[in-house]
């Protein structure tokens, strides 16, 4: 009898808790939501100064005229107004639904049958608020910039390549044309070098070069004295391959028209499907070398990768360039740097082919 006696004090000590707990938070509720009614003038009257700044930014680079500035000020102090008085509505609401049912509400209100609103998100630097919604598709809405100068780029660029060799011709080049081939991986970021124009970019990043030789006939390198040279290989091979793989950082000067799409909110200049054209170079580092034969020898098919220096350039440069329309350019590079330092004969990787931006 002793032990449900003091099991029934427990659980109205406990009930008695959960109440005052309960109590305590919806109170808290209510105070946070009557602060926040406070706040919310003041976070729209710093939304509307934002806004009137970028107007008159946009006034003063002759983007819009004196009326057209006019009118859209306007229609920002009126919207703000209707934010207040709407935002307001919303929070009164929010406390008559609480006080009505003493703090036992959902989180979740729905909005409609195809949309969830989880969070009235509110930042406190002036600007509009965020709010994270859920329905077909997850969005986050976020404050839009007016104006991006700057715009980055995956690059993939892959062709044919070759060398020249100083006193040669490309014809005479001891490298199959067909089978020599480059690819270049990188990102790029594009900036408008002029306020109010996008004819002229800056197109610059990083990019890993991969520059394949094969070598024709039965030929391989192999360093002699310190120099690699091509000597003939002791078996028949079915497979001669060099590569050299860089990091380099190309800067490119880009020329094109672009369409511009500008609202009240933003303007944007759109390159997508517009002529381009880029001149510039690179420079960056050699960060290995590596050879692949592949052979037959005693009735075994034996594959040897060999990764060595080779004695190739550390430090390579050279001038590159690209012209196309929207994200796809024919592209050619050519290296100002030797393959092979100290050589007796200078040779130069030069590449063709494609190149693709996204």
């Amino acid at each position: 009898m002793r032990t449900v006696t003091l099991y029934i004090i427990a659980l109205l000590l406990t009930g008695m808790t959960a109440k005052l707990q309960a109590q305590e938070d919806y109170e808290n509720k209510i105070e946070r939501l009557k602060s926040l009614k406070k706040e919310i003038a003041e976070q729209e009257k710093k939304a509307l100064k934002q806004e009137v700044e970028d107007i008159n930014k946009r006034l003063e680079s002759k983007v819009i005229t004196l009326e057209e500035a006019k009118i859209l000020k306007e229609n920002a102090a009126k919207k703000r107004a209707l934010n207040i008085e709407d935002r307001l509505a919303i929070i009164d609401n929010r406390i008559a639904l609480l006080d009505r049912n003493k703090g036992q509400v959902m989180n979740v209100v729905e909005t409609d049958t195809n949309e969830v609103a989880v969070r009235f998100g509110i930042d406190l630097s002036g600007k509009d608020g965020s709010e994270f919604i859920w329905n077909k598709k997850q969005v986050w809405r976020r404050d839009v910039k007016y104006d991006r100068r700057t715009y980055s780029d995956f690059v993939i660029a892959f062709g044919l390549n070759n060398a020249i060799i100083k006193g040669q011709s490309l014809e005479d080049s001891p490298y199959k044309i067909g089978g020599s081939r480059f690819v270049e991986l990188g990102w790029n970021w594009r900036t408008r070098v002029f306020k109010n124009s996008n004819f002229l970019r800056f197109n610059y990043g990083f990019s890993f070069q991969f520059n394949g030789l094969k070598p024709k006939g039965n030929q391989y390198f192999e360093l002699v004295d310190g120099e690699a040279t091509l000597q003939e290989f002791d078996f028949e091979l079915s497979k001669s391959k060099f590569r050299m793989d860089n990091l380099v950082f190309p800067l490119h000067l880009e020329f094109g028209p672009s369409r511009v799409k500008e609202t009240e909110e933003r303007i944007r200049y759109s390159i997508d499907r517009k002529f381009r054209i880029g001149l510039g170079g690179y420079a960056g580092f050699n960060l290995g070398t590596r050879q692949k034969l592949k052979y037959n020898r005693d009735g075994e098919t034996v594959k040897d990768k060999l990764k060595r220096g080779y004695n190739t350039t550390d430090f390579v440069y050279g001038l590159s360039g690209y012209i196309g329309v929207g994200g796809m350019q024919v592209y050619a590079k050519y290296d100002l740097s030797p393959i092979f330092q100290d050589a007796t004969i200078e040779q130069r990787n030069v590449s063709l082919g494609l190149r693709f931006d996204f």
